[in-house]
């Protein structure tokens, strides 16, 4: 079982950002079973302090929940195709964008999905929650859209069609239900999508959007680490021995980079499954 989780410890230190945030909603999605779940009722039953609601009363009182919701789901099927889509629209955005472009598009777009919704059933009158991935997912989607439309993509028994034609036919359908069901569902997607086109639109014209989001994370960061700073004391050092040491930690340093590339290269092309104990516990040490 320890091997188990030391794989899946594994897999998130050498995975990418669209790995990291399917983590994260899996995880928060396995921990609501245990605590927000009536199986008697079969549903779940998630507090004002988490799921987005509509009422100005719960969300003015716990502001965070514009985003918190964005890693909540209101079932198994729910959270498996968000985390599909999730999947494909980030490789997509990865291969012309940086993660924390990625990082900051998804939280972002969250919060201004919820804020849409938040204000437009306030304005008609309706008091409901609202959970799911999906705005920001369709945000990422719209972006990479927006930025490479003419991409080629291959699918599973249809054959390749233009990147285009994938995004305009979820945006239809969910037009097409915004007065079915799910009111509150599809316009937070339609307010997703739209912000996922803006975010393309500035970053082409030089504003990155996300360093918002860096600069607010690595705040917080900063507030919480404990102060290394220790008084100056003035130390005479013999230059010659400093240099050798140096020396010698940067040809350690690239021997085991060098190892690190090796595996990461065979992962690659044989896939995780075809490292030995030996090699996962090298690098399950090394991501440390």
């Amino acid at each position: 079982m320890s091997k188990i989780f030391d794989d899946i410890k594994l897999q998130y230190k050498i995975g990418d950002i669209t790995n990291k945030i399917i983590y994260w909603n899996v995880g928060v999605f396995l921990l609501s079973l245990v605590l927000f779940f009536k199986f008697k009722e079969n549903h779940f039953d998630y507090p004002s302090w988490l799921a987005l609601s509509s009422n100005p009363n719960n969300f003015l009182i716990f502001p965070w929940t514009f985003l918190t919701y964005a890693f909540l789901h209101s079932g198994f099927w729910h959270l498996f195709f968000n985390m599909l889509m999730l999947n494909f629209s980030g490789r997509l955005f990865l291969t012309f964008f940086t993660q924390k472009q990625f990082l900051g598009l998804y939280i972002l777009s969250s919060i201004f999905a919820g804020l849409v919704f938040a204000v437009s059933y306030y304005l008609l009158g309706i008091n409901a929650p609202i959970v799911g991935a999906s705005a920001a997912v369709l945000s990422i989607l719209v972006a990479a859209t927006t930025y490479q439309p003419l991409m080629n993509v291959r699918l599973l028994l249809i054959g390749n069609v233009k990147l285009w034609h994938i995004t305009a036919v979820i945006l239809i359908l969910d037009v097409m239900q915004i007065l079915i069901e799910n009111t509150g569902g599809h316009i937070a997607h339609i307010a997703g999508a739209f912000f996922g086109v803006i975010y393309i639109k500035l970053l082409q014209s030089g504003t990155d959007l996300s360093r918002i989001v860096t600069i607010v994370i690595d705040f917080f960061v900063n507030l919480f680490q404990p102060n290394k700073s220790t008084p100056f004391k003035k130390v005479h050092v013999n230059t010659k021995k400093a240099n050798a040491t140096t020396k010698s930690k940067i040809v350690v340093k690239d021997k085991t980079q060098q190892q690190i590339d090796e595996i990461l290269d065979k992962i690659s092309q044989s896939g995780y499954d075809s490292l030995t104990t030996e090699e996962k516990e090298f690098l399950f040490k090394a991501g440390k």
